[in-house]
């Protein structure tokens, strides 16, 4: 598994540096104006790219380790692999041209990760077999359709959830690393050496761009990075439930509960105005952290200045994010506690984000 990390590393790590060169003028296009831009100049927004790149090596390396008798205690088969890159393929194709162009509209970007969950279903044979609340169950099992749509639904909605908290250097980047080493590890734990394996590409095609992206901010994961994290988590949250009744679903639900709540709160909070969904906005919880939280550098150079408070601003949520995998790593099998601190952490979201708002933060938290 060491051999895999430090494969799928080296690749992202060397196709990283090969985009911050061969990619600086494509940057040019994305406009100064919109609300999510947190840094001064053109940065490239192709780390997705290298990051596939990374998830490919491991994956073939997994496919062709058995038929052509090379070393590697871990296997994919080669339909099955083939399937994960061919739906990973998809989202990051339509992420990179919203990437390029930032003329793919929100719906179609939608219609896309959800032909992504659909294609999951037939052909994988994804679904969500049980929740494990007594109440529910009975009724859940008694009929495939709850599962299925609660499967495909996860898949077309968690790269958008990721998408939606890329906002700052390492932020996402670090929440997305930190969740597919939790459900890697909690896969070995039950004997699934195979799954852990497929997350531990995913874990080292992340440290080759974090590398270049925290702190200093040269590439971005961009849209098609951000859907390639959701869909891979995604589909290996549900495959390692379903295949292991150990594994309780709220397990994955309190890994995912920052980008998910993240998600379901801004919809609410943008219908509350009379907002669509898909219309950007600054008011997201990292963006009020940027904003009245991390204080602000004094220094000459003001892209200086924007990148070391861009780079203070990530750690605030990686915090918060932990605060979900310590307890969800702990009890991955125990679910009365693992529903706890799901709500535990719903009802902590919105008081902080109350009090953002209305500059109740305590002193102690400010920098």
């Amino acid at each position: 598994m060491l051999f895999l990390l430090i494969l799928c590393l080296g690749t992202s790590f060397v196709a990283t540096v090969w985009l911050i060169r061969t990619a600086r003028e494509h940057p040019e296009t994305y406009a100064e104006h919109l609300p999510q831009r947190f840094h001064v100049g053109h940065v490239p927004r192709l780390g997705g790219v290298a990051m596939f790149a990374g998830c490919s090596a491991g994956w073939l390396w997994m496919m062709l380790s058995e038929p052509l008798g090379l070393p590697g205690l871990f296997r994919l088969e080669p339909w099955r692999g083939g399937v994960l890159w061919a739906l990973a393929a998809l989202v990051l194709a339509g992420g990179v041209y919203e990437d390029l162009t930032q003329r793919f509209s929100p719906r179609w970007r939608l219609l896309m990760t959800l032909a992504a969950g659909i294609a999951a279903w037939v052909v994988l044979d994804v679904c969500v077999p049980r929740i494990d609340l007594p109440v529910v169950d009975a009724w859940w099992g008694a009929v495939a359709w709850p599962g299925v749509l609660l499967a495909i639904l996860a898949i077309a909605g968690l790269p958008h959830a990721f998408n939606l908290i890329d906002g700052y250097n390492g932020l996402a980047a670090i929440v997305a690393l930190v969740i597919c080493a939790a459900l890697a590890y909690v896969a070995l734990v039950v004997g699934d050496r195979n799954l852990a394996a497929v997350l531990v590409v995913m874990v080292g095609a992340t440290a080759g761009f974090l590398f270049w992206n925290y702190p200093r901010g040269l590439i971005f994961a961009g849209d098609g990075g951000a859907y390639l994290w959701g869909l891979v988590i995604a589909v290996a949250s549900i495959q390692l439930v379903q295949q292991h009744t150990r594994v309780s679903p709220w397990f994955p639900m309190l890994l995912l509960i920052y980008p998910v709540w993240e998600t379901l709160f801004s919809i609410w909070r943008k219908a509350a105005r009379g907002q669509s969904p898909g219309v950007a906005d600054a008011l997201h919880f990292h963006q009020l952290i940027y904003r009245r939280i991390v204080r602000g550098v004094f220094h000459d150079d003001e892209a200086r200045r924007m990148l070391m408070r861009n780079n203070r601003t990530s750690p605030y949520l990686w915090g918060f994010a932990l605060l979900t995998v310590a307890p969800a790593v702990l009890f991955w099998n125990n679910t009365p506690v693992l529903v706890f601190f799901t709500v535990l952490f719903v009802v902590s979201y919105v008081y902080a984000y109350v009090s953002i708002v209305r500059f109740k933060v305590p002193r102690w938290l400010r920098r």
